[in-house]
């Protein structure tokens, strides 16, 4: 095998680094071009992922209405939870497979994308989806997925991972793999004015995460630090607007552009602790991911500070717009993301969130596992990570 993380010979210290992304139409209203894209793929039996709080929104809805206006057949399948279980894709594939489908549309945020990622991969390999954890794990394509966004947070829609819940073990594991990439992605803001101010805050601290944590691995590459750095100013400053403007539809548009930079971001470059520790809170206690972020970000930034100086005080000048010296360290920083968790009213302490100190020892376990660890800036130890979760508790 090829390792592509290798320097070329005589090409100086630019690593190798390659770049997927799906086809991505990005605007307001774009939502409306379902129809021709499923037909430009030969869909005629559509199976639609979605959740009932998308349903309600109308989200999901104008999408079946718009398909089936054309003709198609759609099996709509809307039983997603918040984080997807393993269960939910086993029985949304049997579905797919029973009903003879031939194209997943996925609308809602990333638990509604994740889970009908897996459903398509799954349905392909005839496989259980706890068999496909892992990098590179998915042998067959999946069948053609076309996500449609209604949070400005996950960017799944855009990434190769797909994330889902081991009911039986709680825990979260990892799908990594380019079959996981959608065939196409239609980013349209306009789903996003349906979103509560709690959810607008939450997602937008999950693509915060997003781009902090890409720019800062030690897979990232110059393709990787441009969308992430982009995405970390887009956010600090359209963040807090969307918050208090959620009808502000030029506010949204730039919100969902810093989702979708880091998004694009993160599935190249992949992760680190900060997603490490929420997946596992995730998976224990199914609370929301972005959230779970929220609250570890700034702990997992001060204890990465001294592997990556230099690039954290690239991430507070983005945040900022303000320039610090080369002795400077993480205090100010620290405080940018302060300020803007306590904007969104983010109440800090994962004691709010569940968290019990004898939780403590479970959760390291599961985060010292995730695969996100591995392009952590900073190798973290099982006792690092429950210190860590002793400081946020």
């Amino acid at each position: 095998m090829i390792d592509i993380t290798q320097e070329i010979p005589g090409a100086g210290s630019l690593p190798t680094r390659k770049f997927l992304a799906p086809e991505i139409i990005l605007g307001d209203g774009c939502r409306s071009y379902i129809g021709q894209y499923v037909l430009s793929l030969s869909g005629k039996r559509i199976f639609l992922v979605s959740d009932p709080g998308v349903f309600e929104a109308g989200w999901a809805g104008e999408v079946a209405d718009n398909l089936e206006s054309l003709g198609l057949d759609v099996v709509i399948y809307n039983r997603v939870s918040p984080n997807p279980r393993a269960s939910e894709v086993m029985q949304g594939a049997s579905i797919y497979c029973e009903e003879q489908c031939d194209l997943v549309v996925a609308v809602g945020g990333g638990s509604s994308i994740d889970c009908g990622k897996g459903i398509g991969a799954v349905a392909s390999n005839r496989s259980n989806v706890q068999d496909l954890e892992g990098v590179d794990e998915v042998t067959l394509p999946a069948p053609p997925i076309i996500c449609v966004p209604t949070t400005a947070g996950s960017s799944a829609d855009v990434s190769q991972f797909a994330i889902i819940t081991d009911e039986a073990k709680k825990r979260k594991f990892a799908i990594i793999s380019k079959a996981m990439l959608p065939d196409l992605a239609l980013i349209d803001p306009e789903t996003t004015m349906t979103m509560s101010a709690e959810l607008t805050a939450s997602t937008g601290m999950d693509a915060l995460s997003h781009a902090f944590e890409s720019y800062v691995s030690n897979a990232s590459s110059a393709m990787t630090d441009m969308f992430a750095l982009e995405a970390t100013r887009l956010l600090a400053e359209y963040l807090p607007k969307a918050y208090d403007e959620p009808d502000n539809l030029m506010v949204r548009d730039r919100v969902m552009l810093g989702s979708m930079y880091a998004g694009l971001a993160f599935s190249n470059a992949s992760l680190g602790l900060v997603h490490a520790m929420a997946h596992s809170l995730g998976g224990y206690l199914d609370s929301a991911h972005g959230e779970c972020n929220s609250q570890l970000l700034e702990h997992i930034v001060s204890f990465n500070f001294s592997s990556a100086p230099d690039k954290y005080r690239d991430l507070e000048a983005a945040m900022s717009g303000k320039r610090t010296s080369e002795s400077y360290g993480p205090e100010g920083l620290l405080q940018e993301i302060r300020e803007l968790t306590e904007h969104l009213d983010i109440r800090p302490g994962l004691s709010n969130i569940g968290v019990k100190e004898e939780n403590i020892k479970f959760l390291s376990e599961n985060a010292f596992i995730d695969p996100c660890l591995a392009t952590n800036p900073r190798s973290a130890s099982i006792e690092d990570i429950e210190r860590i979760y002793h400081e946020a508790l």
